[in-house]
């Protein structure tokens, strides 16, 4: 494998940074991870850690040198985090459970394969054009699906930023997992936090990845972003990796696995557990439901995905 890779991640506006990321990498596969504690919940960076944590640990234990069925280790992978989750809430006695949604991309054989929990976001970008992006698993994604509300409202609907999947909640998480993408040359894969893309428009993203290298647009994204989010701003987390050719040039930040022995690992998901939050530090948040509520939307978003997928297969 040949790529590069960059990640970069600012506290915004906010008290601290529940936004969590990383990567690992073996010889021939390559895990890129983002998660974006929830804010209204409380330690949301802790779900957030305990994420990359899980996922990572089992991606180390199963990538041997590669994952032998990429889409069943990333809903497996995203279970065995919920269910951690939840051991933390009941190991430390917690009122509730903390909360976080959550991104993943497996690249493994020139393909690609993500999955994700929430509104934290993965970009698939080639030349300049967005050729696919995950779905927010949020109230006025489903509207737009059922056809009840209008694609345009989506920046301004008041039901933008209400949430009903993520991992912690009382309820499984519903873990959507994309087809394979053949990955080329130049192709790019942008994993980021909310605090980007609801600040930065999806054509400015692009623009920006194709008009510098990921070293250099990563950081001017994310600090365009904070800069606009102001005192006011959410976490602002982006991971981008590059796949290069492999008879390209490689450039100064170019990866390349081929030399790894079998059962190597290298990994930056090393994020500490933190000490636990004070609740008075919290923001209270307006988008908490009641359980019957958040069952009857579970149950739409599961409608819509599996409405998406009956559509896709037949283009």
């Amino acid at each position: 494998m040949r790529f590069s890779v960059y990640q970069e991640s600012h506290i915004g506006g906010r008290k601290n940074n529940q936004d969590r990321m990383g990567y690992s990498f073996t010889r021939d596969s390559l895990l890129l991870l983002l998660a974006d504690g929830m804010g209204g919940h409380i330690q949301g960076e802790m779900a957030a850690t305990i994420a990359l944590q899980t996922i990572g640990s089992l991606f180390q234990r199963q990538a041997t040198p590669y994952v032998k069925k990429p889409e069943r280790f990333l809903e497996d992978s995203f279970f065995a985090a919920h269910r951690e989750i939840l051991r933390y809430r009941a190991t430390h006695n917690l009122p509730e459970t903390p909360r976080t949604t959550i991104v993943a991309c497996l690249v493994q054989h020139n393909n690609a394969f993500w999955a994700h929990c929430g509104d934290s976001r993965l970009y698939w970008m080639r030349g300049g054009q967005i050729l696919a992006r995950t779905r927010d698993h949020s109230r006025i994604e489903t509207l737009i699906a059922e056809g009840r509300v209008d694609a345009s409202e989506r920046d301004t609907h008041p039901d933008r930023n209400k949430l009903f999947n993520c991992l912690g909640a009382p309820n499984a998480p519903i873990v959507e997992v994309s087809r394979r993408a053949g990955l080329q040359g130049g192709d790019i894969l942008l994993l980021c936090s909310d605090g980007l893309w609801g600040v930065l428009p999806d054509h400015v993203l692009a623009h920006a990845l194709q008009s510098n290298t990921i070293v250099r647009a990563v950081p001017e994204l994310v600090g365009s972003a904070t800069g606009i989010g102001g005192r006011n701003g959410d976490n602002v987390t982006a991971l981008a990796m590059m796949w290069e050719a492999s008879d390209a040039p490689a450039g100064s930040n170019t990866i390349t696995t081929h030399t790894l022995p079998i059962g190597s690992v290298t990994t930056t998901i090393q994020a500490s557990r933190h000490a636990d939050v004070d609740p008075a530090d919290l923001a209270e948040s307006g988008d908490t439901f009641n359980e019957s509520e958040i069952e009857k939307t579970i149950e739409e978003i599961r409608l819509a995905i599996e409405k998406s997928a009956r559509i896709t297969s037949r283009d």
